[in-house]
């Protein structure tokens, strides 16, 4: 058995989070309406824009956040991992 499968398998549910959250922060971000901010100034927007509005700026520090962590530990993966094959003669591993 490979001894990196369950660091794949971090990885791989890091990167899903990672897509879950675009694909909901791009959901979110459709459903928003400018216009009501441009039509009238000082009227407080909706309840309902004011909560989304919260949750697309919770998103958008989380998002970027968790693509950097995914990112370094999918490179520091890859770095582990060549560095195993140069010390054992650039043998891959069999299943």
């Amino acid at each position: 058995m490979n001894p990196y499968i369950p660091y794949i398998y971090t990885w791989a549910a890091l990167a899903l989070v990672v897509l879950v959250l675009a694909v909901y922060r791009i959901s979110l971000g459709s459903h928003d309406d400018l216009v009501v901010h441009l039509a009238a100034s000082d009227a407080p927007p909706p309840p309902n824009q004011q909560l989304r509005a919260r949750k697309i700026n919770r998103l958008d520090h989380w998002g970027p956040a968790l693509t950097i962590v995914a990112v370094l530990y999918g490179f520091a993966l890859l770095g582990v991992y060549f560095y195993h094959l140069w010390f054992s003669g650039y043998q891959i591993p069999s299943q």
